[in-house]
C-alpha cells in the first residue's frame, strides 16, 4: 500500500472517531429534559401576575404526542388540582377550575413556554403550582413546582441605617468589654506579681539573720 493510500485511510479513520465523538458528545448533553421555573414567586392581592414555565428538549414538539398539565395544592401533603392542560393542538383551562376565567395561557409552544397570567390575585391563590411536560422521545417527564405566596401589601423597604447602628453599638459594647476585660487582667497579674516580690522579700528578710548566727558559731 502506497503512503498516500496510508494517509488517506488515516484520515478517513481519524474523520469517522471525530464524527462518533460527536455523536456521542450530542446525545451526552442532551440525555433528558429540564423544566425551568422560578421556585418562589410572590404576589400583590388583587394584582395580575404571570408564571413562567419553560422546558428544554432535545427533541422538536410533537403535537400529536405532546402533553402537558398545569396543578394546584394548597400544600405539599394535599391532592393536586388539575386546571390547564394540552388537548387538542392547543392549550385550555380546565372547564370549573377553581380559577375560572382568570388563568389563561399566555406562553408560546414554538418557543417551549408553557407559562400561564392569572389575574385578580386572590389570598386563596396561595399554594403550589405544578408545570407537567412530557415530549416524546423524550422518556422523562419533566416537572417544576412553584411555591406561590399571596401578600396584602409590599413590604417596606429595610433601613440599613438602623442596622448599622445597632451593629455600631453592639461592637462598641464589646470592645469596651473585651478591653476593660484585659485592664482587669493586666491589674490582676500585676498585683500577683507585687506579691510574689513581697513574699520574697520577706523571705530573704528572715534567711539574713539566721545565715549571720551560723557564721557567728563556726568563729573560734
Amino acid at each position: 500500500m502506497s503512503s498516500a493510500a496510508q494517509e488517506e485511510r488515516r484520515s478517513g479513520v481519524q474523520l469517522g472517531s471525530a464524527a462518533l465523538l460527536l455523536l456521542l458528545l450530542s446525545l451526552s448533553a442532551c440525555s433528558s429534559m429540564d423544566v425551568l421555573v422560578l421556585s418562589n414567586i410572590t404576589a400583590l392581592n388583587g394584582t395580575t401576575v404571570t408564571i413562567p414555565c419553560t422546558f428544554t428538549s432535545c427533541y422538536k414538539i410533537d403535537l400529536t404526542k405532546f402533553g402537558m398539565n398545569w396543578t394546584y395544592q394548597e400544600t405539599k401533603n394535599d391532592t393536586e388540582e388539575k386546571f390547564m392542560h394540552y388537548n387538542r393542538k392547543r392549550m385550555q383551562a380546565l372547564p370549573l377550575n377553581r380559577f375560572g376565567d382568570r388563568v389563561v395561557f399566555s406562553g408560546n409552544l414554538d418557543k417551549n413556554d408553557l407559562s400561564i397570567t392569572l389575574s385578580d390575585v386572590q389570598l386563596e391563590d396561595e399554594g403550589i403550582y405544578n408545570c407537567y411536560v412530557k415530549n416524546p422521545p423524550d422518556r422523562i417527564q419533566g416537572h417544576g413546582f412553584i411555591q406561590f405566596k399571596v401578600v396584602t401589601e409590599i413590604p417596606p423597604p429595610r433601613d440599613s441605617t438602623i442596622a448599622v447602628a445597632i451593629g455600631a453599638s453592639v461592637g462598641g459594647a464589646l470592645a469596651l468589654l473585651i478591653l476593660s476585660m484585659v485592664v482587669v487582667k493586666c491589674l490582676r497579674r500585676h498585683r500577683k506579681q507585687e506579691l510574689i516580690s513581697e513574699e520574697k522579700m520577706e523571705e530573704e528578710g528572715k534567711l539574713e539573720p539566721e545565715a549571720v548566727a551560723e557564721e557567728g558559731t563556726k568563729l573560734p
